[in-house]
């Protein structure tokens, strides 16, 4: 047995243990690889590469809103004890979290913590 990248239009669509008979009788291009050979692979002139999807304004945005949401769960206590230590620095950075979405900065330009 050997692994195979099942080819379609220069992209690995699959990767696939076969024995060397069946890559001979397989109805399309077909190329034995190694473990380093991913789906999502380009194969162009007889070699692989790849180049991460790029991810849509859409995308970016939910994962900075995720990222946010965390931070805001994460200094909750900090809310809540009325003496931890720079509370009044991280009540505003709880507040610049909320209102990022709303800002020319966001997604581009995360709100700071205070040390």
């Amino acid at each position: 047995m050997a692994r195979y990248a099942i080819i379609e239009n220069n992209k690995v669509i699959n990767i696939i243990d076969a024995d060397a008979d069946f890559a001979e009788i397989y109805d399309g291009e077909i190329v034995l690889v190694d473990k380093s050979v991913g789906i999502g692979y380009d194969y162009i002139n007889d070699e692989f590469s790849y180049t991460p999807p790029t991810k849509t304004n859409e995308e970016i945005e939910e994962e900075s809103k995720q990222w946010r949401n965390y931070e805001l769960q994460n200094t909750d206590n900090i809310a809540q004890t009325p003496d931890y230590p720079n509370r009044d620095a991280w009540i505003t950075y709880r507040e610049q979290l909320r209102d990022w979405p709303s800002t020319a900065d966001f997604p581009s330009t995360k709100p700071t913590k205070p040390e």
